[in-house]
Order: structure tokens, then C-alpha cells, then sequence
């Protein structure tokens, strides 16, 4: 029961991400924000993490140490895919001193992703303990982070908006590559992330 509603919960993530990646990368390019563009195509990358744990619980598979490290081992390359790039373009951004704008799609779907990411995010963990599966707490990991990068973009965003602050939005970018390195290091080690 409980490898099933991983599966589920994986499944309802893969959809969800589909399109916060889709809408955040159409509003990130829009409004020049390396921020919200790391997070949207993050969005791609946590979809790769639903699809580990999907495979991890299919079949034989559910029952398989082997499968198991494979599975976390897979989540935690997927926490490093996204950081060089981020960081690349934040510093970029720093060093240009090129500023993002807020558009409503962005707001929007930052916001909706504070909501709905946490809440997922806290049911895979809980499920991790509960099967034993760092994947699955990993991808609920991955989840956290997402609400955690959705909500410094949106700070990011506004800040820049109200005040002019151009800096705000690679700083983000770069504290959320940083973070997104060390949960993969974490994640790799087979650490227990709940």
C-alpha cells in the first residue's frame, strides 16, 4: 500500500511539474530571471527524480535493495544537473548587473508552487521512513527544495520590482545551486535526508 501511493504521489509530481516547468521557464525568459529559469528547468529535473521512484516501486523492483541504492544514487545526480548552469548565469548576471522583472504568470506560479510543494514534499519523506527508501525521500527532498527556490524567486522577484535590488535575483539563484549540491552529496552518500 504504502509503495503504491509513492507511485502516486510520484506520478501526481510528474504532472504537476510538467507545468510549473513549463509555465516558470515561459515567464523566467520573459522577464529575464536566471532565478525563476534555474527553478522552472529544476522542475525537469524533479520530474526525473518522480520517474526514479516510480521505477523503484514498480514490480520486482519494489522490494529491491539493489534497485533501492540505484534509485537514490539516480536522485542525487539529479540534485547536481542543474547547479552548474544556475551558477553560470547568476554570476553573469552579477557581474552585468542585468536585472529580472516580475510577470504575473511568475507570481503565479511560484506562489501556487509554495502551496502544493510542501505538501507533497512532507508525503514522500514520511513514505521514505515508512519503506525504508532514501529515493523517495530524496525526490521528497527535491520537492522542499523546490518550495524553498519558488519562495526566494518570489521574494527575489518582488524586491527587484519594488526597489531596483538587480542583484537579489542571481544571488538567489546562486544560494539555491549551492543548496541543491550539498543535497546531492547527501543524497549520494545514502545520509538518511528525513
Amino acid at each position: 500500500m504504502a509503495a503504491r501511493r509513492a507511485r502516486w504521489l510520484s506520478w501526481f509530481s510528474l504532472v504537476w511539474m510538467a507545468a510549473e516547468g513549463v509555465l516558470g521557464l515561459v515567464a523566467g525568459l520573459d522577464g529575464g530571471s536566471i532565478a525563476l529559469v534555474g527553478w522552472a528547468l529544476g522542475s525537469v529535473i524533479e520530474a526525473a527524480a518522480s520517474v526514479i521512484v516510480i521505477w523503484r516501486f514498480t514490480g520486482s523492483r519494489t522490494l529491491s535493495e539493489g534497485a533501492e541504492r540505484g534509485a537514490q544514487r539516480a536522485v542525487a545526480v539529479s540534485f547536481f544537473l542543474l547547479a552548474p548552469y544556475v551558477a553560470v548565469e547568476a554570476i553573469s548576471d552579477l557581474i552585468t548587473g542585468r536585472a529580472a522583472s516580475a510577470t504575473a504568470l511568475g507570481l503565479a506560479v511560484t506562489a501556487a508552487s509554495l502551496i502544493v510543494m510542501p505538501l507533497l514534499g512532507h508525503a514522500k519523506r514520511h513514505l521514505g521512513q515508512r519503506l525504508g527508501s532514501g529515493a523517495t525521500a530524496g525526490e521528497g527532498t527535491q520537492n522542499l527544495l523546490c518550495a524553498a527556490q519558488a519562495g526566494a524567486v518570489l521574494i527575489g522577484l518582488a524586491a527587484t520590482a519594488a526597489w531596483g535590488w538587480s542583484w537579489l535575483d542571481p544571488a538567489v539563484a546562486l544560494l539555491l545551486a549551492g543548496w541543491a549540491v550539498r543535497e546531492g552529496i547527501s543524497a549520494w552518500r545514502g545520509d538518511d535526508c528525513c
